[in-house]
């Protein structure tokens, strides 16, 4: 074979890879309306910029007559490019080839890329659309299946790990994505579960459509696998850009910067209006984080999933932040088991790649009720104290009205090594609620009085003008300033300078054992 013929030969390879399961399948996936996986990959990363790897692997099982059956490039679509200059690894499974199915050759190239992105510091960022593990290799593609998962777990915490769910992903292929830092999913086309429908109605005898058993609604909505829920797949891949925007690419480096004109020294008068007077009336605490972060611009994650707690990224002084937030405006700001749990693995994440935390507080204290303490709300609370207690990045608290009970504690307070924590006016500071508190403390005379009600209603005040305030957190330290809230960007943005250097850490040890 002469020079060109070569070249020629390897041209024509290239072509039919690049083809995957062939035009017929490609013609019937954008029928459909979906992208196969090259062009998925096209348009998340920077234009020109994907370097393909094992652009003609195949596999080697000679059951069932697969011999006969072998595709460049096996099911998946692996590489490097840029996403606004920035490196990424990226994996995308091939649904036109044998339905996307997991081979151990196709494993192998997810892994092969992994690895690389371990070694490298770079993001990883893997685009699932499989119908699960090849069933004609057997035991083999289980395997596979372990050789990503191993490497999801060495490399949690070490580099951001994104799982974009652009179609099935069943059995144990979910694991991989459950072990990732973000899970995105495509309204309409993606499925998450364990077992499938008819398996549920064969075993439980339940009947559930598989949008209700493991759509996009109802793992962002429901059960709290899912962070994100797009409309389309141009949507799903642009969440991806903008979530990178907000992280580092490894754990030893910090967030990137985005420069802003919104002034730092920017006050917000109507800030002072967003507390209500009324301490039982709620408030949107959103008000409050979008009005403080440049531009107004508040990157929420998991938004419609156990709304007392928000959580987000933005950006102060062009630095990226991660607000953490009761929401009042739902279920009066309490925390309780998937608001805790939330809020926990949140604070984990930003807490590895050294994304300061901002927490607003406005808890009543943890959900009452049997159905929670038989869920286990003590073990799932212990979740978020053990995360912020844990962290090591410089960590801001404002109250902003309530802070009872063991939620006080919970909740970046200083004693569990907040750095900066200011309050407002308006903030409530105290072991429990007024009419709580006056019920146990003044019991015996409430009894004994001819009118219980009404002094009840007189102890109620006086407990108010006592602790209805941040006086006394002050007076002993617990709060290192009292502020009007217009102040609270610039305030924060002066902590987050002086703590720029922050250095802390934790007793050397293996790990700690956070009560899963």
């Amino acid at each position: 074979m002469t020079i060109k013929e070569k070249l020629e030969d390897k041209r024509k390879k290239e072509k039919q890879a690049e083809l995957g399961g062939g035009p017929e399948r490609i013609k019937k996936r954008h029928q459909e309306g979906r992208l196969t996986a090259r062009e998925r990959i096209k348009m998340l990363v920077d234009e020109g910029s994907f370097q393909e790897m094992d652009k003609f692997v195949v596999h080697h099982c000679t059951d069932f007559g697969m011999e006969k059956k072998r595709i460049y490039g096996d099911g998946v679509v692996t590489g490097y490019g840029t996403i606004e200059g920035r490196s990424v690894f990226v994996f995308a499974q091939d649904f036109t080839v044998f339905g996307g199915s997991l081979s151990r050759a196709n494993a192998a190239k997810i892994c092969k890329i992994m690895d690389l992105a371990l070694k490298a510091g770079v993001p990883i960022i893997g685009l699932n659309d499989s119908g699960g593990a090849r069933i004609q290799e057997g035991v083999s593609s289980l395997a596979g299946y372990a050789d990503i998962f191993l490497r999801n777990v060495l490399a949690s915490g070490v580099i951001p790990q994104i799982s974009a769910v652009m179609g099935p992903c069943a059995g144990g292929a979910v694991y991989s994505p459950a072990i990732t830092d973000f899970i995105i999913m495509t309204q309409d086309i993606s499925r998450m579960f364990i077992t499938g429908p008819e398996v549920i109605r064969e075993v439980t005898h339940e009947d559930v459509t598989m949008e209700e058993l493991g759509g996009a609604e109802t793992h962002n909505r429901l059960s709290g696998v899912a962070h994100f829920s797009a409309e389309n797949e141009e949507q799903t891949l642009g969440l991806i850009r903008e979530l990178l925007s907000f992280i580092p690419d490894n754990n030893m480096e910090d967030p990137p910067e985005k420069e802003s004109s919104d002034p730092d020294d920017r006050v917000d008068d109507g800030l002072n209006m967003v507390v209500p007077d009324d301490p039982n009336l709620p408030y949107d605490i959103r008000k409050i984080i979008k009005s403080v972060l440049d531009d107004h611009y508040f990157f929420e994650v998991q938004e419609d999933y156990a709304k007392n707690i928000v959580i987000g990224f933005g950006r102060l002084g062009g630095k990226s932040v991660a607000a953490v937030a009761n929401q009042p405006d739902h279920l009066a700001g309490v925390l309780d088991i998937n608001s805790s749990d939330k809020g926990a693995r949140f604070i984990r994440f930003c807490d590895a790649f050294n994304i300061p935390l901002i927490t607003f507080e406005d808890v009543p204290g943890f959900l009452p009720g049997v159905a929670q303490e038989h869920g286990g709300i003590i073990r799932h609370g212990a979740k978020i104290l053990y995360a912020y207690a844990e962290a090591t990045v410089p960590k801001i608290t404002i109250i902003t009205r309530k802070a009872y009970g063991g939620a006080y504690c919970v909740m970046a307070s200083k004693h569990i090594r907040a750095d900066i924590n200011y309050a407002y006016p308006t903030a409530e500071i105290a072991v429990m609620g007024p009419k709580g508190a006056v019920k146990i403390v003044h019991r015996r005379e409430v009894n004994k009085a001819d009118d219980p009600e009404a002094l009840v209603d007189l102890k109620v005040k006086e407990f108010r003008d006592k602790f209805a305030n941040p006086s006394v957190a002050a007076e002993k330290g617990y709060i290192d300033e009292v502020i009007e809230p217009k102040f609270t960007r610039p305030k924060l943005i002066a902590a987050l300078r002086m703590l720029e250097n922050k250095r802390d850490e934790n007793p050397p040890k293996k790990h700690g054992n956070i009560p899963l």
